[in-house]
């Protein structure tokens, strides 16, 4: 299946995806030495997104977001690729920042037709995603 959304970030990237149904924050939501998801009760409490498919609705929280997205690049614990139902300011800088592909605005809903651990391939710079 192919799905066409609007490129924020180009690039390309595969990998394994890892699905949250609530909003993440990368300041307090995730240990950038590991990649592990350390927000209390956070459906994904636990998780690793290290060179995983990271898709959520949208980021929250503090900007200090986007350092801790290049941090993780820098340290190879970052996400392959993000898709976001909307992304917000925060995330899109970081993205950019650590040259993580980024897609939002997907034709169908992401957090509908993609389920944790299905392979996807993440072509930002022509705007598809393919599961």
């Amino acid at each position: 299946m192919r799905i066409r959304g609007r490129r924020i970030v180009g690039g390309y990237a595969e990998g394994e995806a890892l699905i949250s149904p609530t909003p993440f924050s990368f300041y307090g939501g995730v240990d950038p030495e590991t990649g592990v998801v350390t927000e209390r009760g956070h459906p994904l409490e636990g998780e690793s997104i290290v060179d995983r498919v990271f898709i959520f609705p949208h980021g929250k929280g503090s900007t200090v977001g986007c350092y801790i997205l290049y941090r993780m690049r820098r340290r190879g614990t970052a996400p392959a690729a993000i898709l976001n139902l909307e992304t917000e300011v925060i995330i899109a800088t970081g993205c950019a920042m650590a040259g993580i592909p980024l897609l939002d605005h997907l034709e169908v809903n992401p957090l509908e037709v993609i389920r944790g651990g299905d392979h996807v391939r993440v072509n930002a710079d022509e705007g598809y995603v393919e599961i």
